[in-house]
């Protein structure tokens, strides 16, 4: 079990992450003006060192750690108390929680100095910037609209993508960010719409209710959607205070004791298998009952109000260290890595330029000569790697898109049981029959049809994701196998430009020695920002299941299970009024009308297989092909800048002679201080390391 935080506690440890950022932010940006004037002063004295690469991520870095976040994804289904959590964790009554799916909209809480709301919307429309009672008045919508809209699968605002809410208030000032979503059991557009969040975020604070532990729709939403997707998730049980209210007798320890302990009996059997971690159970690490009504109530009078008893201590308590340990020290060290590499850089291409200086024309000719097979022996390897992720694209892309069809082919196998637990309980045959209810029938049945199709696709993408894992961590091995190679040609190159033997490498430390680009194939520094889903993919800044979740959006999937099931409609009425009503007994009549579905889906299964493998063929080409392009852009700008100094330092060699003694001088002191400003790096990441107690 976490130990407890109480919210003032919580607050300053995430301003300890704020401070350090906002320092290493600082120092990044020192490195950039440095780096950057000495690269323009270069021009007119011995050349440019070649290091836009290397600002280039250096300002990346500090602009990300300036503006730092830790981003929250907030989901649960209707009437589960969000908005009051929220609101709690907040420490301000700022949501509104009095309604079924309270906003109708997708909202992003941040910090701001103001209090503004700004809706974003997707059809081409610029934001609109409203006040806060405006927001509440036009973006909320009442119980029965709500379940109305639901039934017909519409959204209440469609041309809205969805709300931005800046508010002064102290969580978010830390640099917490919170995605609240609408309610699971909402439209499947509003879930795909929370789906695209999901990899942004650091976290999923997934909210249940004890009064209603795990409905039929939020095993669904958990086990298509959240198992087994490297995802961290906290499970926030609502209203437990409630369950004392449900006794017969409230002051009865004995029995109130014996209620919790079955309640939790049966949470853990809902929850266990999604709390999960490498084959850990961290069951009592995620999962966590709050009474959010009575913390709100005590925070709206005291922000600092004492909040044990309402299960938020022990929540905090397992949340702080994820954020301001794990999250923080990971985004913290890759900076780290970062900030070495810059100073490694600088001194290679210093210590290199302090010799060609001393060399005279002849020399220099001579010498740059004796390293032309050496550039050929570098651009060799990077075309080499090259077309071993070309090959790794074409293998994986026609193995994903077969494994696609196979499993789609496959769904006739396990529709009998995957499809029954979709026919929603008020779902009546003898609806069918009545004209004057017949509408109601098939909305509501295509919206279990729906569903059965998104699941059902959106839980092969687990597949995917493993493969596309395991081809970039192979990927990873590959770019160390080839950086070692290309650092063997480099120090060679090295010998012949200096006339100096260097130290035989025993090995390559990876983090110190590899080349630039290879750290980047490799992943050894990026700025990962949400949930992880292989380490070497997502240390290179792909996401790719955002890729493979976009396919069937951007290609269509709930318009074409729409339309199949608009086809399929006809036959399946005429099997039904076949049947006679007689046959219209709840359990059979339900599995009569699976059986006639399924002949008929089966008719399409091929079709939809062959529709949709050139759409997912094109999105791993994507995926691997924009990590060639960033692999082979880095290293053709290392062989540039290497051959650009050599042949610019001739020109001048012949034009006039530098002052070697001066450029020198300019040199090791910009070295010195770019040095500095890295060490400071190095001791900010040390400082907190040692804070943590790690």
């Amino acid at each position: 079990m976490s130990s407890k935080v109480q919210t003032q506690s919580f607050l300053i440890d995430l301003e300890r992450v704020v401070q350090v950022r906002r320092q290493m932010a600082a120092y990044f940006q020192q490195i950039v003006t440095q780096l950057t004037t000495a690269e323009t002063a270069g021009k007119t004295a011995s050349g440019s060192l070649g290091l836009d690469r290397e600002i280039e991520d250096a300002k990346r870095t500090g602009e990300y750690l300036q503006q730092g976040v830790f981003r929250l994804l907030v989901l649960g289904d209707m009437k589960r108390g969000k908005s009051t959590v929220l609101n709690a964790l907040l420490g301000e009554n700022l949501l509104p929680s009095d309604v079924n799916p309270c906003t109708a909209l997708l909202t992003i809480l941040k910090y701001g100095s103001e209090k503004t709301v700004t809706v974003h919307f997707n059809n081409g429309t610029a934001p609109e910037q409203i006040d806060f009672s405006t927001f509440r008045q036009r973006y909320t919508i009442d119980p029965q609209e709500a379940k109305q809209l639901e039934q017909r699968q519409q959204l209440a605002f469609p041309n809205v993508s969805h709300a931005v809410v800046e508010y002064p208030l102290p969580l978010l000032e830390k640099g917490v960010e919170i995605v609240d979503s609408p309610g699971l059991n909402d439209t499947e557009a509003r879930n795909e719409l929370s789906l695209g969040y999901i990899h942004q975020c650091h976290a999923v604070l997934f909210v249940l209710r004890a009064s209603q532990p795990c409905t039929l729709s939020e095993r669904r939403y958990l086990d298509n959607y959240i198992k087994d997707r490297n995802l961290t998730v906290f499970f926030l049980i609502n209203a437990w205070d409630q369950v004392r209210e449900s006794l017969i007798d409230p002051d009865d320890s004995d029995e109130l004791a014996e209620a919790e302990a079955k309640l939790h009996q049966v949470f853990r059997a809902n929850l266990a298998e999604y709390c999960m971690t490498e084959g850990h159970d961290r069951y009592d690490e995620r999962v966590f009952p709050i009474s959010a009504l009575i913390a709100l109530r005590r925070r709206i009078k005291d922000a600092n109000a004492n909040l044990d008893g309402t299960g938020f201590p022990e929540f905090m308590g397992a949340l702080n260290p994820f954020l301001t340990e794990e999250r923080a020290i990971l985004e913290l060290r890759q900076a780290r890595s970062l900030a070495r590499q810059v100073a490694n850089r600088l001194h290679e291409l210093i210590e290199r330029r302090g010799y060609l200086l001393g060399q005279g024309v002849a020399e220099l000719q001579q010498r740059i000569a004796s390293v032309e097979p050496e550039f050929k022996s570098l651009k060799d390897i990077g075309e080499q790697f090259r077309r071993e992720i070309q090959q790794m694209r074409d293998r994986k892309a026609q193995a994903i898109a077969d494994s696609f069809q196979n499993y789609v082919l496959n769904l006739e196998q396990t529709f009998d049981a995957d499809f029954l637990k979709y026919q929603p309980a008020s779902l009546s045959l003898l609806d069918f029959l009545n004209q004057g209810r017949r509408t109601e029938f098939n909305a509501a049945f295509e919206k279990a049809f729906q569903q059965y199709v998104n699941d059902k696709f959106f839980a092969w993408t687990l597949s995917a994701d493993k493969n596309l894992t395991a081809a970039f961590d192979q990927l990873a091995k590959t770019a160390e196998r080839y950086g070692t190679s290309y650092l063997e040609v480099t120090d060679r190159m090295t010998q012949k430009l200096t006339g100096q033997t260097l130290k035989a490498r025993a090995s390559m430390d990876l983090e110190e020695d590899a080349p630039p680009w290879a750290k980047w194939a490799m992943g050894l520094f990026s700025l990962a920002t949400g949930n992880f889903s292989g380490a070497a993919l997502a240390a290179a800044g792909f996401d790719f299941n955002a890729i493979l979740l976009n396919i069937f959006a951007a290609a269509g999937i709930a318009i074409v299970a729409t339309s199949i099931f608009g086809v399929m409609l006809g036959p399946i009425a005429l099997a039904l009024v076949g049947l006679g009503l007689g046959a219209f007994q709840a359990d059979q009549a339900r599995k009569e009308l699976a059986k006639v579905t399924k002949r008929e889906l089966v008719k399409h299964l091929p079709q939809i297989a062959q529709q949709f493998s050139p759409d997912i063929t094109s999105a791993v080409h994507e995926c691997f092909d924009s990590y060639e392009s960033e692999v082979m852009d880095r290293i053709r700008d290392d062989i540039h800048v290497r051959k650009e100094e050599l042949d610019f330092l001739l020109t001048q060699k012949v034009a006039r002679d530098t002052d070697r003694e001066a450029e020198l001088q300019r040199l090791r002191s910009l070295e010195n201080s770019v040095t500095a400003d890295c060490r400071q790096v190095e001791a900010l990441y040390q400082m907190y390391i040692g804070g943590t107690g790690l």
